[in-house]
C-alpha cells in the first residue's frame, strides 16, 4: 500500500489519547504524522519546566494548558488534523463519555491509581474500542525488554511492565519516546486492519 493510500486509510479514524504528559504528547505527535484523522485528547495539566525533558513541548510554552499547546503543536505538524481536546481530570464518570466513538484509545497517564481507574472504566464502558496501555519506561538502556503484548481481544500493553518510576529511576525521553512510539504503531496496525 502506497503512503497516500495509508494516509487516506487513517484519515478515517478517531483515536482517543488519555493524558498529554511523556507518551500522550509524543505518541499523538507520531499519529499526527502518521495521518490520523482525529485525535481526541485528555488531561488537566500545565507545562513546567521539568515537562520539556520528556514531553512534547517547548519552553515558551511553559504555564500553558498542556492540552491547549499540545494542540497547538500537533496542528503545526498537519494543519488539517481534527485536534479535540478536554482540560479535564479524567474520572470513572466522565472518562468513557469524552472517549465515546473514537475507534482506539491510548492510555498515557502518569499515576498507577489513575491508570487501573481508566483501564478498568474503559474496559467495562467501552468493551468493544481496543485499549493500548504504556506501563514501564522508567529510566534507561534495556530496549530488548521493551514489547508490545496483548492481553486479550481488545486489551494491548507497551513497555517492559516492572520498572517503576522513582526518584533514583525518572522516565527519561528515550525509552518514554520508545513506548509512546510503540503505542502510536499499535494504533495503526490495529486501525489498518479495519475497513
Amino acid at each position: 500500500m502506497r503512503l497516500k493510500d495509508i494516509e487516506h486509510h487513517l484519515g478515517k479514524f478517531r483515536v482517543g489519547i488519555a493524558g498529554a504528559g511523556g507518551l500522550g504528547s509524543n505518541c499523538a505527535a507520531v499519529l499526527a504524522r502518521a495521518g490520523i484523522g482525529c485525535l481526541v485528547i485528555a488531561d488537566f495539566d500545565i507545562i513546567d519546566e521539568t515537562n520539556l525533558l520528556r514531553q512534547y513541548y517547548f519552553p515558551e510554552q511553559t504555564g500553558m494548558s498542556k492540552t491547549e499547546a499540545l494542540r497547538d503543536n500537533l496542528l503545526r505538524i498537519r494543519p488539517g488534523l481534527d485536534v479535540i481536546t478536554r482540560n479535564i481530570r479524567l474520572d470513572r464518570e466522565n472518562s468513557a463519555g469524552i472517549f465515546k466513538g473514537c475507534n482506539v484509545i491510548v492510555e498515557a497517564l502518569d499515576d498507577s491509581e489513575m491508570k487501573r481507574m481508566f483501564a478498568e472504566t474503559i474496559h467495562l464502558s467501552l468493551p468493544d474500542i481496543p485499549l493500548i496501555l504504556g506501563s514501564g519506561m522508567a529510566g534507561w538502556g534495556g530496549n530488548t525488554r521493551l514489547r508490545s503484548r496483548r492481553i486479550d481481544e481488545t486489551l494491548y500493553i507497551c513497555g517492559d511492565e516492572s520498572s517503576e518510576v522513582s526518584e533514583d529511576r525518572p522516565p527519561l525521553a528515550p525509552r518514554v519516546g520508545i513506548v509512546a512510539c510503540m503505542q502510536a504503531n499499535m494504533v495503526v496496525e490495529l486501525l489498518m486492519k479495519l475497513k
